[in-house]
């Protein structure tokens, strides 16, 4: 069944566009990550999903409830949780918690085994002001607060963003947790190595949907082999790559250029008979396995390479 359905929605801010014809769907049940840098057209998508934004052009349903028209009946069925944390620094823990419960009508003690894994975590600083918590367990809480109504659908704008790396493999244990108990999860993410954790991803860039899959079938369209070098004047050796003929793609990932050659047959001995011809020391190259950000920067590049074929 559909949770989600978005169809051709765009949004625009004066002349910057937002998001353009943005169509997918959401089944329930469903880890559905948003995976795109900032600026992609993230949090306006949510904002719309979750009846705070009213898109331009377009339709959006959640469970079959329009967006628009049916925006009370949706505010009960998801929860919210932005980007920015939003809670009351003044309030301690528990009266953050009690407080949006009675938003919803509701009491913590009613819906105590909703949240019951993730507060018992936050149970030693309920009394601490939110202000005053790190931002793993900032998170946590704006977690707990969205989750205190009960919901059936959860939306997350980047919720690991500014947190340390333990925390956010915490957060994500979290996540699936709530996935096993039925939760329909949308969530976005900057970082291109937990769009792995997801069911499927939607990877988007400059409001425009480059491509929606599990990211397994995603990491096997990548088309031929990928190959990772590296010399002592990694620069360089990325401005030599770029004006080689045979190379179709070349970008900096951490210490290493990730290369493709138009020659999708060619391999490891064709690349060392292109690189070492300028003899750069410490050269190094091996054949990987494409990543997600690998897979991201060819779409985003895949304009340029079409149109460098048909030239």
């Amino acid at each position: 069944m559909i949770a989600v359905e978005v169809d051709e929605l765009e949004k625009r801010y004066g002349d910057s566009v937002a998001l353009k014809k943005i169509s997918f769907e959401v089944n329930r049940g469903e880890l559905f990550g948003l995976i795109g840098p900032d600026g992609a057209g993230k949090t306006t998508l949510l904002r719309i999903l979750a009846t705070l934004l009213l898109a331009d052009k377009g339709r959006a349903t959640i469970h079959g409830y329009d967006t628009v028209r049916e925006y009370r009946t949706i505010r009960n069925l998801v929860g919210y949780m932005p980007g920015r944390f939003s809670l009351y620094q003044d309030l301690t823990v528990e009266e953050n918690l009690r407080f949006f419960a009675t938003l919803f009508g509701t009491t913590v003690e009613e819906n105590y085994g909703q949240i019951k894994d993730i507060y018992d975590q936050l149970s030693p600083f309920k009394r601490r002001r939110a202000g005053k918590l790190s931002g793993g367990m900032k998170q946590k809480l704006a977690l707990c607060c969205a989750l205190i109504h009960k919901p059936e659908i959860l939306f997350l704008d980047e919720p690991t963003s500014g947190v340390d790396a333990v925390s956010r493999k915490e957060f994500w244990g979290i996540l699936h947790r709530l996935k096993r108990q039925g939760i329909t999860i949308l969530v976005s993410t900057p970082y291109m190595d937990e769009a792995m954790r997801c069911d499927r991803i939607v990877l988007i860039q400059n409001g425009i949907i480059l491509s929606i899959d599990s990211p397994a079938e995603i990491l096997q369209r990548y088309p031929g082999p990928l190959f990772a070098v590296k010399a002592d004047d990694i620069y360089g050796l990325l401005k030599f790559a770029r004006e080689l003929e045979p190379v179709e793609l070349s970008h900096a990932f951490g210490e290493y250029l990730h290369i493709t050659l138009k020659d999708k047959r060619a391999g490891l001995e064709q690349l060392h008979v292109l690189l070492e011809e300028c003899r750069f020391p410490g050269l190094e190259i091996r054949r990987i396995n494409p990543t997600i950000e690998d897979c991201f920067i060819r779409l985003m590049s895949e304009p340029e390479l079409n149109g460098n074929r048909n030239g």
